[in-house]
């Protein structure tokens, strides 16, 4: 498979797909993806709570917690699942006062290999030269 998609500098990704049969069903599947995240999500890691919002054009965030965004971004039917140091202003202003950073890039590396067992189907392999992602499907 090769495609882009894009997702938060910084995140911790994992790959699967959107398979969608009919172009009148995407709304559909989409909204469907985004519930099964957000419950897969807030079981494996009990301190992210429902929040709606968008990193950018692209990337839209489903749950947060004190230190990071999960959520997802799509391109044709490649999905990138990921979580990502929060990146808005009362996460900074917070972080002033309790310098938050730091433990918030410690829980990403603790959960990494979790989040990815847990989202993703998918491994990049890497890039070509255009900029489009090479990715093969994990075995089962």
């Amino acid at each position: 498979m090769g495609r882009s998609v894009s997702y938060p500098s910084g995140a911790i990704v994992a790959f699967t797909v959107l398979d969608v049969e009919s172009d009148d069903d995407w709304e559909f599947e989409y909204e469907w993806l985004g519930e099964d995240l957000r419950e897969r999500a807030a079981k494996a890691f009990p301190s992210l709570i429902p929040h709606d919002g968008w990193r950018g054009r692209e990337d839209r965030i489903l749950m947060r917690n004190a230190y990071a965004d999960f959520g997802l971004s799509v391109y044709g039917g490649l999905v990138a699942v990921w979580i990502a140091e929060r990146d808005d202003g009362a996460y900074w202003d917070a972080d002033w006062r309790t310098a938050r950073s730091p433990r918030a890039q410690r829980w990403l590396s603790q959960i990494a290999s979790r989040f990815d067992a847990l989202f993703g189907d998918y491994d990049c392999l890497g890039h070509m030269s255009n900029g489009e992602g090479v990715y093969t499907k994990r075995a089962a």
